[in-house]
C-alpha cells in the first residue's frame, strides 16, 4: 500500500554529512546535560513511600493528585490499581520525615477532601530496591543492544550492524538528554518506552537495509550512493503510513492518557521522531561511510560476472 510514488530518487546522501554533524551536536548536547544535570529519577529508583487507599465510589485521580500536591509533593505518582476505586500513591522520600508521618499527613488531607477514603496499607521502598531496578534496567538495555547487533550482523553484514546500533543509541541518548535538560521524571514506564524505541527504531533500519540489499541485486550498474538514495526514496510512503499511524496513537496517549502515561508517551514521541531521522540520515550514512558494497550482501558475485549470458555481466558498483 502506498499513498504516493516518487518517480525520481531524492539525493539524501548528498547532504548526509550536514545532517550527521547536526546529529553529533545534538548527541553531545544530550550527553552534556546527562552529565551536568543528571536524570530526575522517580520513587522506584530513589526510594520513598507507597500508599494504597480505597474509595466508596470510583476515585477522581486528578482530584487526589491535586490534594497531595497541595502538601508540597511535586513528584508524586497517583494511579488506579485493581479497580477504579483503589488508588496507589507514590511519595518521594523526605529527610527527617518517616514513612508513617508521610502517610498520616497525606491520609488526613485525603479524608478532608473525601471522608469515604479508607487507608489500605503503607510501604517504604528503600534505595536498595531502587539500585536493583536501575541495575536490572541497564542489563535489559545492554541485552537489547547485543541482540540487535547479533541479529543485524547475521541477517545483513557487520557494517550494517555497527551503523544501526550507533543510530539506535543516538536515539536513546537524545531521549535521555531531553529528560535531563527539562528534568522530567524518569520512571520505570519511561525506561520501558526507551527499550521500545530501540526495537521500533531498528525496525525502520531493517526495512531500509533490506531494500538496499534488494537494490544491489536488482540495479547492478548503480553505485552505492544511488542504491541507498533509491532504497530510502522507495520506502518513504511506507514510512509515512506506519510511523504516522503509530505517532497518532502515541499522541493520543500524550494528550488524553493523563499524568500516569504522560512521560511514557512523551519518551515514545521523541523516540519515534528521532528514530525516523536516524534510520535515514545516521544509519544509512554510516553504512555508506563504512564502505558497504554489493559483494558484502550478495554472494556468488564472481560467478555471475563471468556468465556470458548475463546481460549485466561486467557491471561494477
Amino acid at each position: 500500500m502506498e499513498f504516493f510514488k516518487i518517480r525520481r530518487d531524492i539525493p539524501f546522501m548528498k547532504n548526509a554529512l550536514v545532517f550527521n554533524v547536526i546529529s553529533l551536536v545534538t548527541f553531545l548536547a544530550a550527553v552534556f546535560f546527562l552529565v551536568t544535570k543528571g536524570l530526575h529519577l522517580s520513587v522506584e529508583f530513589t526510594g520513598g513511600t507507597v500508599m494504597e487507599v480505597s474509595y466508596s465510589q470510583p476515585a477522581d485521580i486528578e482530584k487526589v493528585r491535586a490534594t497531595v500536591a497541595q502538601l508540597g509533593y511535586t513528584d508524586v505518582q497517583v494511579q488506579n490499581f485493581g479497580t477504579a476505586r483503589d488508588v496507589m500513591i507514590r511519595l518521594p522520600a523526605q529527610k527527617g520525615v518517616s514513612s508513617a508521618q508521610q502517610s498520616e499527613k497525606v491520609l488526613t488531607a485525603l479524608k478532608a477532601a473525601d471522608p469515604s477514603v479508607v487507608h489500605r496499607r503503607t510501604e517504604f521502598v528503600g534505595p536498595q530496591v531502587g539500585d536493583e531496578l536501575a541495575t536490572d534496567g541497564l542489563k535489559a538495555l545492554a541485552m537489547v543492544v547485543v541482540g540487535i547487533v547479533l541479529y543485524l550482523a547475521i541477517r545483513f553484514e557487520w557494517k550494517f550492524a555497527v551503523a544501526a546500533i550507533i543510530a539506535n543509541l543516538h536515539d536513546v541518548i537524545i531521549i535521555l538528554g531531553f529528560f535531563a535538560f527539562f528534568q522530567w521524571e524518569f520512571s520505570l514506564a519511561v525506561l520501558a518506552a526507551v527499550l521500545a524505541v530501540l526495537g521500533y527504531s531498528v525496525n525502520e533500519s531493517v526495512v531500509i537495509f533490506d531494500r538496499i540489499r534488494e537494490n544491489f541485486r536488482r540495479y547492478r550498474k548503480m553505485n552505492t550512493v544511488q542504491i541507498i538514495d533509491n532504497a530510502i526514496t522507495s520506502t518513504i510512503s511506507r514510512t509515512i503510513i506506519t510511523h504516522g499511524s503509530t505517532q497518532m496513537m502515541v499522541l493520543s496517549m500524550l494528550f488524553f492518557g493523563g499524568a500516569t502515561l504522560h512521560y511514557f508517551a512523551l519518551a515514545l514521541t521523541i523516540g519515534i521522531l528521532f528514530g525516523i531521522y536516524s534510520s535515514v540520515f545516521v544509519a544509512a550514512a554510516i553504512a555508506m561511510w563504512l564502505g558497504i558494497r554489493r559483494e558484502d550482501l550478495v554472494k556468488g558475485q564472481s560467478k555471475r560476472e563471468g556468465d556470458p549470458n548475463d546481460p549485466n555481466a561486467g557491471a561494477t558498483v
